[in-house]
């Protein structure tokens, strides 16, 4: 199913598609023009696909990109972070069910006539940071992956099957990534020879880019506006870097 909307030159459309048993429900985005252009996959926090998202992926679309804002949940949004840890915890201990939900939402943005399937790149930000490293360990070929408040670690080895340069933002106050986790995510991209790239974000909690997160009543979370800037250009900076529009 799907369901369009046009404002400003860009095109954006509901799609509904199936992963990890549930009938996920994105955002595509589609810029001006007729030719192919390259794409973008969003990932969205552990609470799920929010207007956040949407407008990101409408953003990039503006700027030339086709971007597909994915689901995590099934079309749900967690405000309960008991619910929300409770769903996302055993995603992001099983590789397999987030390469599962990468592959599905990958298929529907190379499935868009727009989209050049050589020029693809993936940015997300906590469990959606999550899916897009497990698409570079499972060997997709992306050209960029960008990642906020994710770094996660992979399975022995599959770390040098990343093809692309990855690019990985943190606060320095955030508890759930803390130094070593930082230590330990570095040491394994270095160890598999991956172009890689930390920025330290500092004074900036977890999840310090996205608005809602003053109103988490989880500790170490909040919203840090000029970080969430800085993180948003660094993350554009890449993708001009590494896939851009015109090529």
């Amino acid at each position: 199913m799907t369901t369009a909307t046009t404002a400003t030159a860009v095109t954006t459309r509901t799609v509904e598609y199936p992963a990890d048993g549930l009938t996920m429900v994105g955002h595509l985005a589609v810029p001006a023009g007729a030719g192919r252009a390259p794409a973008v996959l969003i990932g969205p926090e552990g609470p799920g696909l929010s207007d956040v998202d949407r407008r990101r992926a409408d953003a990039l679309a503006g700027a030339g990109y086709v971007a597909l804002a994915f689901d995590l949940h099934g079309g749900r949004w967690f405000a309960d972070p008991d619910e929300m840890l409770a769903r996302c915890m055993p995603l992001l201990a099983d590789p397999e069910r987030l390469r599962d939900i990468g592959h599905a939402a990958l298929a529907v943005l190379r499935a868009e006539p727009r989209t050049d399937p050589d020029r693809i790149a993936a940015v997300g930000y906590g469990t959606g940071g999550a899916v897009g490293l497990e698409l570079g360990r499972d060997g997709v070929d992306l050209r960029a992956i960008a990642t906020v408040n994710a770094l996660t670690t992979g399975r022995p080895g599959e770390s040098a099957r990343i093809r692309c340069p990855v690019w990985a933002g943190v606060g320095s106050e955030d508890p759930i990534m803390p130094p070593a986790q930082r230590e330990a995510f570095t040491a394994e991209l270095q160890a598999a020879g991956v172009d890689w790239r930390l920025v330290v974000y500092g004074g900036a909690l977890h999840a310090f880019h996205h608005p809602l997160a003053d109103r988490s009543p989880l500790p170490g979370v909040g919203h840090h506006p000029r970080h969430a800037q800085r993180a948003w250009r660094d993350v554009v900076d890449l993708l001009t870097e590494c896939v851009p529009v015109t090529e």
